[in-house]
């Protein structure tokens, strides 16, 4: 037996004649062959397998372009975090240098006393230095008269305010806290104005 087929069912060529039932399908005759509305039936079901498939994939692989986007977008943020800390230790370092400058130079007796010369050459260093830092995202936190913040300073000794406006205030810097880009890096230790 050979069948052909003529686009909208199967045609059999052979000895038995075919019949044209519900629209596509085509039955056989009493011939030991498989039906062919069944084969149609799995077909569809086939196809609708595959469909189910094909959208799980495509689904899936949606997904993992998202995923991909946001992996390469967490690494970009990562990266530029990491460079721009990458010198937070050696600036944890400097710290302490910073210090001393500031205790050099609030001890304006002494600092008077000093050779004008080696003053200015001294200023200079610590202004160079400072830049240097300054230009690498580091920015002091603690000024006389800005509102106290705890996430900023710790207060170390309370003082009576002179004026109702003084009040939570910084009256004195002890130690400067600093900013390394928006990250606190030391809070400043400050003595602070309380009311009365």
């Amino acid at each position: 037996m050979t069948q052909t087929t003529d686009g909208e069912g199967i045609i059999d060529k052979g000895s038995h004649p075919t019949e044209a039932i519900e629209g596509e399908s085509l039955i056989m005759e009493d011939d030991g062959e498989e039906n062919s509305l069944l084969s149609l039936n799995k077909l569809r079901e086939k196809n609708l397998v595959c469909e189910q498939e094909k959208k799980e994939y495509l689904d899936g692989w949606q997904r993992m372009r998202a995923d991909f986007a946001n992996v390469r977008k967490e690494e970009e943020t990562r990266r530029r975090e990491l460079i721009q800390f990458a010198s937070e230790s050696l600036v944890m370092e400097l710290l302490p240098v910073l210090d001393s400058f500031s205790m050099a130079f609030a001890n304006k007796e002494a600092w008077n006393k000093v050779d004008s010369n080696w003053r200015i050459g001294v200023e200079y260093i610590y202004t160079q230095m400072n830049t240097i830092l300054e230009g690498r995202g580091l920015s002091e936190i603690g000024v006389v008269g800005e509102k106290i913040d705890p996430r900023l300073h710790i207060t170390m000794e309370e003082i009576p305010a002179r004026a109702d406006t003084d009040v939570d205030t910084v009256a004195t810097v002890v130690q400067k806290g600093y900013r390394l880009h928006n990250k606190v890096v030391r809070l400043a230790n400050i003595k602070a104005y309380i009311k009365n």
